[in-house]
Order: C-alpha cells, then structure tokens, then sequence
C-alpha cells in the first residue's frame, strides 16, 4: 500500500492515497527500456530552462521552483531532476509502474491511463508536489516525487515543521536496484533540496516498515529513523535527513 502524498483536487487536504517510496530490489524482472536518446534529453532540458525562467513554474513558489534546481554531481555520474511531462514520459513510467517488484508498492498497475491520472493529479495541483524524472549521466531512470510534507495529510502523523519536504522514489531499471544506487540518489535529492530550500530544516520521508531494503537505503542515503507511523494501508518508518546533521550522515 503507498504512502500519503500531495494529490491535490477539490479538497486539497483531504485524505489521499499515491505513489510509496524507495522499493526493493526487483528478482527476475526483464527490463526492456534501456533510453538513450540525445534529441529527446535535449528537448527535456531545454523544457526544464523554460520552467526556470517563467514565474512559477513547475515546483513554483511552493518548491522554490524546482525546475531551476540544475545538475548535481554524485559519484554515479551527474544526476538532475527533470519535472515530468505526461505527453512526453507516460509511456516510460507507466512501464516502470507495471514492473512486479513496484506495483505492491505504488499501486499503479494497469493501462497508461492510471499512471496519466496519478501524474496529472500532481500537475493540475498548487504545485505542493512535483513528480519528477531523475536523470543520470542523460538516461531517465527513476521516478521521484517532491512534496510538501508540512502540507501533505502526513503532517498529521507527526510534529511537522514548516517546510518539511518529502520524497517518493522508485528506480526504474532492474539493473540500477541492489546495488547501493538508491542511496547515491536518496542522498543527492535530499542535498539539491536543502541547498535549493533555505527555509526547509529537514527532508522527509516513509518507507513501508516492513520494507527493510528501502528502510536500509534511506539510512545510508544519509537519513535517520525518526518514529514509526500508522498511515492509510501501512506501517511507516519515518525517516529524517536534518540540514543539521547533513555533514556527518
């Protein structure tokens, strides 16, 4: 069962239920999209400047304008979050979804249309929560979503802080899991957003506490266990990386 995040609609703060975070190492999965498309990169960068430069763009006031984050370097390569675009990624994470070792885990299985609805439900919101591609070294190869956890129905489950912000990550391709990737990324995303939110104190996240690959991926990507909570469908372990502590963690 996925955690709570930021879907926005009618009510904004209403209960909903979306995509989970960090999942296990998928055994005996094929994966059949191995992207590297110069053209179409290019295109999505030059997209990602767009946003950068129109007022409010994706991940707008209420993410510091996340579009304008830019490249980090990490030891895997550099590694960029690009907001999505249903038009142009659906098909790829609408795959990544379908993948047996995610769909217990995000519950979006199915046709192209249940992923298009959850992205969608991100996109038409206030900008609280922006999904994202994570792209290293120009491949597209994780899937990532940036919310606001102090105004996501999870503050209800903890003191939160203005500010706090959340992750949701799945990493797509079966030969990126396993292997201590997710940490490398887990680390850099939670570092772009501390160094891009000056008024954010601390990273957020809720893995499944029965998930102990992605609960094990969290703490070497720098993050503490902070307290366990009963969210909708799951036991979470919630998990914290404190702007404080980032240089020691």
């Amino acid at each position: 069962m996925p955690p709570t995040d930021a879907r926005t609609g009618t009510d904004p703060l209403a209960p909903r239920l979306a995509g989970g975070a960090e999942h296990p190492p998928g055994e005996g999965v094929e994966d059949t999209l191995e992207l590297r498309i110069p053209d179409e990169l290019l295109t999505l960068f030059k997209e990602a400047d767009q946003l950068r430069r129109a007022d409010g763009g994706a991940g707008g006031p209420l993410l510091d304008n996340l579009a304008a984050w830019g490249p980090t370097v990490t030891s895997e390569g550099t590694f960029q979050l690009v907001p999505a675009s249903v038009d142009r990624d659906l098909a790829l994470i609408s795959h990544w979804m379908n993948d047996p070792a995610v769909a217990p885990f995000w519950e979006l299985a199915g046709p192209d249309s249940v992923t298009a609805d959850h992205l969608r439900a991100h996109l038409d919101g206030d900008g609280r929560s922006v999904p994202c591609l994570g792209v290293l070294d120009s491949v597209p190869m994780s899937y990532f979503e940036i919310y606001r956890a102090d105004l996501d129905p999870l503050a209800r489950h903890y003191p939160a802080r203005p500010h706090d912000t959340g992750i949701h990550v799945l990493i797509g391709t079966v030969a990126d899991r396993g292997r201590g990737l997710g940490s490398t990324l887990l680390r850099a995303v939670a570092d772009l957003v501390l160094d891009n939110r000056p008024r954010c104190s601390r990273v957020i996240a809720e893995p499944d506490l029965r998930n102990t690959p992605s609960v094990s991926a969290f703490l070497s990507g720098g993050f503490r266990f902070y307290s366990e909570a009963d969210l909708p469908g799951k036991r979470a372990a919630l998990m914290v990386r404190d702007r404080a502590l980032r240089s020691v963690l």
